[in-house]
């Protein structure tokens, strides 16, 4: 008879609520443990995170309750007050340090800080274990407290997977925080627990859920990155409004332009209370429509998800094409040929298929690309239906906003699907 023994194991000040049950078999005895996993982090907006007068940076992941466990007296005050001095090891792309790291300098000098910053070149080339081991390294020798003392983590999305790997590896799991400085890293990857590195020439093969203690939004940066990049944000906003919410569709439609001329940012002569409209609503609906979808299936165990939309074939077309298109491009590429695919299976009439690869064209997004052939489609299609329990479990859009999950899409739909896209897209022409 199996019969709980957690009251037997358990002490005052018990951590978690795990239940420990043991079973008599044949053979001995069976004891089974189950534990709830639950994290609790937090996604920040702020803005003037560099100014040495604002504490979020430092403190900005923590509340009265963590203070007590950890210990600080002080947080929001002078750093000398708290009971140790405030010590952090940086991670940060290596173009962004040329642009910012002497203010981060600056800031951490400030707040007396003790600090070491570790520039990377974090490219889709170079996300890999090395650079994990490299950062691990460095972060054994500077030495942090694993409880108190999160390792930051600046830059783009490779950096925040990067060092969201190593973080999750260090001490078997080191608190970190994401602040993403591109538009791709702001709304998609500094939002969920995911982190990897790619690994046997595929992408985020290796891999874990930890999410970061914090993400700290500044759309600040932004206003750095060049317009390819802030596209290549745009394309991931696209997919959750094509997914989720057709009033981001139409504000990327109606604003696309204004936004790539902007880089999100607040308009000349105004102060911060008075964003643009369009950046601070855009940003907002993707952040929100992609926590929706995250949080609930944080840690995937349900493998139908809205959010794979554009995600099937662009994995390994980014990879064969490296590093000719940037993450958002090979989703963008794979959501074109989807609103076809959508189309060929009768879920949307062709005069929405064609008005969303016009709002992809003007965001400035690839809609063809010469090697992303039906036979790398069908590879990657045969991949993922591998690891997908036996089921394709492809999204795809039924309107504006609106999607399933489909696991019937037959390979001749697929192939009509493609014809029609080649043709169409790749001769440059789109049918009015």
């Amino acid at each position: 008879m199996e019969q709980s023994v957690s009251e037997q194991a358990g002490h005052h000040g018990l951590l978690s609520p795990a239940k420990i049950y043991e079973k008599s078999t044949a053979h001995g005895v069976c004891w089974t443990v189950v534990s709830p996993v639950v994290f609790t982090y937090r996604i920040v907006q702020c803005s003037n995170l560099l100014d040495a007068h604002n504490d979020t940076l430092l403190f900005g992941h923590t509340d009265h309750r963590e203070d007590l466990l950890f210990g600080h007296t002080d947080h929001r005050g002078d750093p000398q007050s708290a009971s140790k001095p405030v010590k952090r090891f940086i991670v940060i792309d290596e173009v962004v340090h040329a642009l910012y790291g002497n203010r981060i300098s600056e800031y951490m000098k400030a707040r007396n800080v003790v600090y070491k910053m570790l520039p990377l070149p974090t490219t889709e080339e170079n996300k890999s274990m090395e650079l994990v081991t490299t950062i691990l390294e460095e972060v054994h020798q500077f030495g942090i407290d694993r409880r108190s003392e999160p390792i930051l983590a600046i830059g783009g999305g490779v950096c925040l997977d990067i060092v969201g790997l190593a973080a999750s590896l260090y001490r078997r799991r080191t608190p970190y925080i994401r602040v993403p400085t591109t538009l791709l890293a702001y709304v998609d990857a500094s939002v969920g627990a995911k982190n990897g590195v790619n690994f046997a020439n595929c992408k985020n093969k290796l891999g874990s859920y930890i999410p970061p203690v914090a993400t700290f939004l500044d759309r600040s940066f932004l206003a750095t990155v060049p317009r390819r990049h802030i596209a290549n944000g745009l394309a991931e906003m696209l997919k959750m409004a094509l997914m989720k919410h057709k009033g981001l569709f139409e504000l990327l439609e109606a604003e696309g332009q204004n936004l790539l001329d902007s880089k999100f940012q607040t308009r000349e002569g105004t102060d911060e209370t008075d964003q643009s409209p369009a950046a601070s609503a855009s940003s907002r609906i993707a952040i929100e429509t992609m926590l929706e979808e995250l949080a609930p299936n944080l840690w995937e165990d349900d493998l139908d998800r809205l959010v794979d939309f554009g995600h099937l074939v662009s994995p390994e077309l980014e990879m064969e094409v490296l590093p000719a298109l940037l993450h958002g491009e090979a989703v963008a590429v794979e959501m074109s040929l989807m609103v076809y695919v959508a189309c060929g299976r009768g879920l949307l009439p062709a005069a929405l298929r064609d008005r969303v690869v016009r709002c992809m064209r003007s965001l400035e997004l690839p809609v063809w690309h010469p090697l992303c052939s039906l036979a790398l489609a069908r590879r990657a299609l045969g991949e993922r239906l591998r690891h997908s329990g036996g089921r394709l479990r492809m999204p795809l859009p039924t309107a504006l906003g609106r999607a399933e999950i489909f696991n019937d899409i037959s390979d001749d739909t697929l192939c009509q699907a493609f014809q029609e896209w080649s043709v169409d897209l790749g001769t440059g022409h789109l049918p009015t």
